[in-house]
């Protein structure tokens, strides 16, 4: 049994709370509203991110972020944009010892960082090296009832990741190593930007055929961005990268997707997200992606096309008359 502390109790970080508490650690997840806080203590129901879900009577919470932080573990599931903001707080409580595990998906806009290099710059060295990225494709809900889920953890020492896999390996949660960190990271984050267009071409009308053109070539730009940054291209043909990608672009249950379709039908991106509780990472991730792939030189054209409508107000329609019209050429360039 190991002491673990998860900050951030979104969806994502609830349901992973609650599956390690039933596995029989001793959990205690952090929130930032204390009222929810209090009304999980009383209930354990997260009725803001969660609500469908009696969460186990082992997992405990907490609003102190030291009391969270200074655990054999320290999991990190909030939005990707305030990890630095979270983390800088609590770094100087987390023990020489612990193992850090971040499970956020996104890319920092204002450096264009993935989360690895945000733990980086504000970890000493000796606790980066005991850090690992958990992805794959998995919707909170769903992990949460238990139903049968498969995702990576990546770690630059297999030490590490294989001790992460064991902590949360269940009977219905299944666990693979990896040691690109930086693939296994950018899948995670890039797909939300082509879930985002494939919501955009499902409340336009389009069928299959178009999400499944979307969902390939979409998978090719996060390639190209994965190998520019030192990634490894099969890892994204793996659970992290074609497997996130499709659950995020086919799924009910995917926020950005859902972004997208109302962008799709109409309407403006400010009045989808006032409507929202949860955070669509796809959003800000865009503008991120497009300003690295930009900053690498790398030919990225739905991404550019979903840059422009969600911050240049283009119409849809016309940024897939635009991706179907460009310059032919070979698939594999």
């Amino acid at each position: 049994m190991k002491s673990i502390g998860v900050i951030g109790a979104g969806s994502w970080g609830t349901s992973l709370a609650n599956l390690l508490a039933k596995k029989g650690h001793d959990v205690v997840l952090w929130a930032y509203e204390g009222d929810l806080v209090e009304r999980m203590r009383s209930t354990h129901i997260n009725d803001l991110y969660l609500p469908d879900v009696k969460l186990s009577g082992n997992l405990t919470f907490s609003n102190n972020l030291p009391e969270v932080a200074g655990r054999q573990c320290l999991l990190l599931v909030p939005p990707s944009q305030i990890m630095r903001h979270l983390l800088s707080q609590v770094v100087d409580y987390i023990r020489n010892d612990a193992v850090i595990i971040s499970a956020s998906k996104g890319i920092e806009n204002d450096t264009l960082l993935p989360m690895s290099d945000v733990l980086k710059r504000l970890l000493p060295a000796s606790l980066y090296q005991r850090s690992a990225y958990l992805s794959g494709p998995t919707f909170a809900k769903e992990v949460a009832l238990g139903q049968p889920s498969a995702v990576v953890v990546a770690a630059q020492d297999r030490g590490i990741a294989e001790q992460v896999q064991d902590i949360f390996n269940t009977d219905y949660f299944r666990v693979y190593t990896n040691n690109d960190v930086v693939g296994i990271e950018l899948g995670g984050a890039l797909k939300n930007v082509i879930a985002l267009a494939a919501g955009i071409c499902d409340g336009l009308g389009y069928g299959y055929n178009t999400r499944a053109a979307l969902i390939t070539r979409g998978l090719a730009e996060m390639k190209r961005i994965g190998i520019a940054m030192g990634a490894k291209g099969e890892t994204f043909a793996g659970l992290a990268g074609m497997g996130d990608l499709v659950l995020t672009c086919t799924g009910d249950l995917s926020r950005n997707r859902s972004v997208g379709c109302e962008l799709g039908k109409g309407r403006k991106l400010t009045e989808i997200l006032a409507d929202m509780t949860m955070v669509a990472e796809g959003v800000k991730t865009t503008l991120s992606s497009y300003q690295l792939a930009v900053k690498l030189g790398v030919e990225v054209p739905i991404i550019d096309q979903m840059y422009a409508i969600l911050y240049q107000d283009k119409d849809p329609r016309a940024a897939v008359v635009e991706l179907m019209q460009r310059e032919l050429k070979s698939e594999y360039i």
